[in-house]
């Protein structure tokens, strides 16, 4: 099972550039995202774990913890440092983080 992150944990690490993964579709992820979230809709993490870093964490982010908990697992179940991010994007953003509107360079 993957640990959970809060988002303070998730603020420390992004500032060190660390990778962030959103699990949402494509909608909710052009509605506001974290600045540099990569875009990988959880239907498609299975086919998309080869993309991810061994060896430094992954935060994985949604809009509450479900589908992010669920990839987070499975990512963590193959080898991947993966930490579930506690209330996902809108946590960060009720906490005053930066958001990003539309879809970015990171988005697939």
């Amino acid at each position: 099972m993957a640990p959970d992150a809060t988002v303070d944990e998730l603020a420390a690490a992004w500032a060190g550039g660390c990778l962030v993964v959103d699990v949402r579709e494509p909608d909710e992820y052009a509605a506001g995202h974290v600045p540099g979230a990569r875009l990988t809709p959880l239907r498609s993490v299975p086919g998309r774990c080869d993309e991810l870093p061994f060896g430094r964490p992954v935060f994985v982010v949604c809009a509450s913890g479900n589908r992010s908990r669920a990839a987070a697992d499975w990512m963590s179940s193959r080898g991947v440092d993966a930490r579930s991010v506690t209330g996902g994007t809108p946590a960060w953003a009720r906490d005053g983080r930066p958001v990003v509107v539309g879809t970015a360079e990171h988005a697939a």
